[in-house]
């Protein structure tokens, strides 16, 4: 009897990891891939990724290029293909510049002329896996570009919306620039921040938002959301949501270095 009720209890735990729903992502961040160089960071990223198990896609969290033109993009691109896994972008304050004829319009174009199967038309959008939403949030300037992040009234109203959208989802947010500093580096932070926290507290929903471009790794809880940054290659993070169906999933977040 007690090895039947064990071998039946057994059963039950596997039975309830099968049905969880895990999920699995990877950020990388501020690659500056520069046509020129030798990009060894990316390069090793690249490998170490593709060695990975259960990785449903990768993120690439802003400045993904060091100066912002169609020849730095698309040299970019061919390199990043080279994961084994789809590929989402997120741009940053390095990648646009209209004045350089590289204007956020032109850079999206360009994402869905060289990736296949890439639907994304704006830089802010939406996406779905396992039942976790994932919202990249713009805080880019295209005109006259800085390094202070600066999510403007429309994209904050945005924002509110795609989370009234999904009250009963878990969300992850991908940008580029922190709210909440991960160092202290006043040149970096983000314009008005409060604006977008303000946005956050309406909701309950948002379990972690991830960046980059401090250059920094750091981890932070603020009201429950966790803040995640990344340094830039050859760093990057492997992002577990475990048990993507619970209201509070488990999210671990491993930083790893290429070599």
């Amino acid at each position: 009897m007690k090895k039947f009720l064990g071998l039946f209890l057994t059963s039950l735990v596997l039975m309830a990891s099968a049905q969880a729903k895990d999920l699995r992502f990877v950020q990388i961040s501020d690659v500056r891939f520069l046509s020129s160089a030798e990009n060894d960071g990316l390069k090793k990223v690249i490998n170490d990724v593709n060695k990975q198990k259960r990785v449903e896609f990768a993120v690439f969290t802003g400045d993904n290029i060091e100066k912002p033109s169609q020849e730095e993009l698309e040299a970019f691109l061919k390199e990043a293909k080279k994961l084994n896994c789809p590929f989402y972008i997120v741009i940053g304050d390095r990648d646009v510049n209209k004045l350089k004829s590289m204007s956020k319009v032109e850079y999206t174009k360009i994402l869905r002329k060289q990736i296949k199967k890439y639907k994304p038309e704006k830089p802010n959008y939406t996406f779905e896996k396992n039942g976790v939403i994932f919202i990249v949030a713009d805080g880019a300037k295209d005109v006259i570009p800085g390094t202070n992040g600066y999510y403007k009234e429309d994209v904050l109203a945005w924002l509110d919306t795609e989370l009234a959208k999904y009250p009963e989802n878990n969300v992850i947010i991908l940008q580029h620039f922190p709210i909440i500093p991960p160092a202290e580096k006043e040149s970096y932070y983000t314009f008005k921040p409060e604006n977008y926290l303000k946005v956050l507290a309406g909701h309950k929903n948002v379990k972690a938002i991830i960046s980059g471009h401090f250059g920094v790794n750091n981890q932070k809880n603020f009201n429950g959301v966790e803040h995640i940054s990344t340094a830039g290659v050859p760093y990057y993070r492997i992002i577990d949501v475990m048990d993507s169906e619970t209201t509070n999933p488990t999210i671990w977040a491993q930083l790893k270095k290429a070599e």
